[in-house]
Formats: C-alpha cells, structure tokens, sequence
C-alpha cells in the first residue's frame, strides 16, 4: 500500500481553502480514506468496461444527439452506477456514503461556487469590473488583446494558486473587454482558460500541483521542474496561436466605432476613481498571495465591495445587498454591457453548483465501485514503451475526470495505479507526477460536467464545448508530452533506474 509522504509538503505551499481537502485526500492510505472498497467486490473487466461505457454514450448521445439536459443525464448515469454496485453486492446505505463521501471532499469547492457569485455581483455594483474594462480598453488593443490577456491570466493564477478566482475576476472583464472589441466569446474564453489553468497546474501554491507531488512521492519543486520541459513549450506554441488570431482583428471597425461609447457609459454609470474602485480586487489578490484561506479572502473583498458600492457608488443598500443573491442587468442602455453589468449573485452559480453536485456524486459510485482502477489496470500491464506510458496516462487523467467529475480523486488514483510502472521503466517520480497532472488538472475545464468545467462555463457564459476547441494550452501540452517522451527529451531518470527502455 503506497503511504503519502508529508514531508514533501510546507502546510503553507497550498492554494488557499484547500489545506482541509488536501489532507483529507492524502493524510491517510486509501483503503482508510475509503473503508468500503475493502469490503466491496471487485468488478470484473467486462463490467468495468460496460459500466464505464454506458456512462460515456448517455452523456454523449444525450447531450450531442437529443439534447437532453446534462443534470437528467447525469442522474440517469447515477441510478445506472448505482444498480451497478448494488449487483455487486453493496447495501443501499453504503453506496449512499460512498456518494457522500465526494460530496464532502469538494466542500470547499462548493463554498468557492457560492462565494464567487457575489465577489462578481459586489465588483459590478462596487465600479471595480467598469474601472478595469474603462482604462483595459484604452490601451488594450484588439490585436494584443488575446495574447496579452493570456499572460496576465497566467500571473495571476501562478501569484494566486487558483484558476478559479483569476476565472471569476480578470476572466469576467476579458469577456466584456473581448465583446466589446468584436473578438469572439469562446476565443476569449478559450484564453482565459489558457491562462488561468497554467497557474493552477505549475504555482507552488496551488492544491492540484501539491497533491500531484505528494501522490508520486516526489518533493514540490522537483515535480515543477520537471513540469517545465513540457509546459514552457506548450504555452509559448498556445501564445503564438493567440497571436496570430488575434491579428485578425487588430483593424477591427466595431472596436474602432464602439470602443468610446462603452468608455463613455461606464464612465457615466460608476464614479471610477482606481484607488478606490480597485481596492477589493486588491485586497483579494493580495490575501490570496498571502495564503489566506479562500473563503476568508473573498468574503473580506465582498464586504469592501459592498461598503464601496453604497458609500462611494451611493448605490441604494438594499439594491446592493438583494444582488448578492441575484443580480440586475446594468442601465447604460447598451445592451451587451448592461448585460455584463448584471453577472453574478449566488442565483447565477446554482445551475452549476446543483450539476458539479450530482457530478461529484456519481465519480464517488465509479471510484468507490472500483470500475476505474479494474479498467485501466489491465490496459495499463500491457504498456511497454515510454512514449506509450505517458500517452495511456494521459489519457487515464481525461478518463478519471470523465468519471469522477473533478481531478483531485484521479490524481490520487493514476499515481497509485502508474507509480510501479514508471518506477519499472526507470523513470523519475516526477515525470509520473508531472504526466498525472497534464492528464487530470488541464483535461477538467474541458468537460461540460465536471467542477471546473461547469464552473468556468456559469462564471463565463461560454459552454465549455464551445470553448474548448480554443484553449490551446489545454491539450497542447498533452501532445508536446507524448512528442517529447517519442523523442527521449525531457525524461528524468530515477538515480536507482536498473532498466533501459524498450524505445
């Protein structure tokens, strides 16, 4: 049984709100994170893989071909996994624990769903969101705008640990700032996701890049090393990319034409003073980079916000306080701003938190069912050249997230089940953390039903099938992974490696 190794980790080095996750996830073996699985038993293959499958084609039929709504779906995958485990033998009681049991996990995360509706709602009625946009359009120019928004994104996430606030913040003004200079949305997005994910993959302060280190049972600074032969290339390729798209509209005449006239109405709605108008996104940032707990930090910026909003904005108190919960559209008389005006409130996140909710519990049932460790320990047996690991791996992350609806669980899991064999190959443990992280932590905004992929779809307003095709650093990373690892480039060796490749 693998035991986590706490010393590799400083209880300061962690996202903040995510230090109770991570050591509930890694303090304990997994037979006691899981006391069930013991008891529960094992799948064959044949049902693993119909079990597996049956999920995969009623999401994808139902969402591609009969466009049935995705919380349906996934119930209907719940009661499928559910009588899947039951057959198995499980009493009714405890596959209810085990659906609760990754309900639990995610606490925080549900807590950070609620908490950014209002950061949103209270930055729109505090002038925080109009201040950024009025001065960001004035010299944000539409050809740089994709690039240099994508680094920005990238510097706030690696400072801040956390893709999701750098989402919820600088995400939501690159969306008004992208309409208004006729860029479209799922680029835009796409961008934002780009950026904001390459903090949350390589930041020291981040819960998925401690958790995939600790897992291997490498040191933090050794797994993001390791990270670098393949993350720098895949950004500076995704970066390119926006560039040149973005040359596309660098003569943009609806940026030209209208460009004045989104400065001029947001000027007359809010009093924009930077000093004042700025300092909750300030003070987010700065306790953020501070390490103070996520919950703590939002709530804080919210409240100043507030305070901002009535006594500087003069905005009517209970107005402000009423779109906490729900939000109004904006009254410049443009519509696409006043829309962008009204984002927010904790109304505006519960179609995504009720989904990342049923999602959590269905990857309890896959897990705790033991479908996913029987399927991929037979394909992975046969794996037996390098290039090959990594591309199995990788594709055992998208799996793992398809699954189990977030990447803390298949993070943990393809550790566990890859460790032995990248140690066999004479592999460093940080390429296996490195490969586990590429597959988990960058795959999980791409799909409609996991935490993160729900998350950035509400915060946004672009369906994470609409803007996956654009977040190049995404997936390119995964394919400048396997291209490298074909090549022999950017593999560690373990100082103990007795076996030579089979390349």
């Amino acid at each position: 049984m693998t035991r986590f190794r706490m010393r590799v980790i400083c209880p300061h080095c962690l996202k903040p709100g995510s230090r109770q996750r991570l050591a509930f996830l890694s303090g304990m073996s997994y037979a006691a994170r899981m006391p069930d699985a013991q008891s529960t038993p094992v799948p064959s293959f044949a049902q693993s893989l119909l079990c597996f499958s049956t999920v995969v084609a009623v999401i994808a039929i139902g969402l591609f071909a009969m466009h049935i709504d995705l919380h349906v779906l996934v119930f209907m995958c719940l009661i499928w996994v559910g009588a899947n485990i039951r057959y198995l033998g499980l009493p009714y009681p405890e596959i209810r624990a085990l659906m609760g049991q990754a309900i639990h996990r995610a606490l925080p995360a549900i807590y950070i769903f609620i908490l950014i509706g209002m950061v949103i709602s209270s930055f729109m009625h505090s002038g925080t969101i109009a201040t950024l946009m009025h001065y960001g359009l004035a010299w944000l120019t539409p050809g740089l705008f994709l690039p240099l928004g994508m680094i920005l994104c990238a510097l706030m996430s690696v400072a801040t640990g956390t893709s999701w606030g750098t989402v919820g913040t600088l995400g939501v003004v690159f969306v008004g700032m992208g309409d208004t200079l006729g860029i479209p949305l799922p680029v835009v997005v796409g961008m934002v996701v780009s950026g904001a994910t390459f903090g949350d993959k390589m930041s020291p302060i981040s819960d998925t890049t401690n958790l995939a280190a600790m897992s291997a049972e490498t040191s933090l600074y050794r797994h993001i090393y390791s990270m670098l032969f393949t993350t720098v290339p895949s950004f500076l390729i995704a970066l390119t990319l926006f560039t040149l798209i973005g040359t596309r509209y660098g003569n943009s005449e609806l940026a030209g034409t209208q460009i004045e006239t989104i400065r001029a109405a947001l000027s007359s709605e809010y009093r924009l003073a930077p000093l004042i108008t700025l300092l909750p996104i300030v003070l987010l940032a700065t306790l953020s980079i501070r390490r103070v707990a996520a919950e703590v930090a939002m709530s804080a910026s919210i409240l100043l916000a507030v305070l901002i909003a009535i006594l500087y904005q003069q905005s009517d108190t209970s107005q402000v306080l009423n779109a906490l919960w729900a939000n109004s559209p904006g009254t410049t008389g443009i519509e696409n701003l006043d829309n962008l005006l009204g984002r927010g409130g904790i109304f505006s996140m519960a179609w995504t938190l009720i989904l990342a909710i049923m999602a959590l519990a269905l990857g309890g049932l896959m897990h705790g069912g033991g479908f996913l460790r029987v399927l991929l320990s037979g394909i992975i047996a046969r794996v037996q050249r390098v290039a090959s690991l990594v591309a199995t791996t990788l594709v055992s992350g998208l799996i793992g997230n398809m699954a189990m609806g977030e990447a803390y669980i298949s993070i943990i899991l393809n550790c566990q089940l890859f460790q032995l064999k990248y140690r066999e190959r004479g592999l460093d443990p940080a390429i296996l953390s490195r490969t586990v992280e590429e597959g988990s932590t960058l795959t999980t905004g791409l799909i409609p039903w996991t935490t993160a992929g729900a998350f950035y779809s509400a915060t946004l307003g672009i369906s994470a099938l609409d803007y996956a095709p654009y977040a190049f650093f995404n997936y390119l990373n995964a394919m400048v992974a396997v291209t490298m690892a074909s090549a022999g480039l950017g593999l560690l060796r373990s100082s103990s490696a007795v076996l030579t490749d089979q390349d």
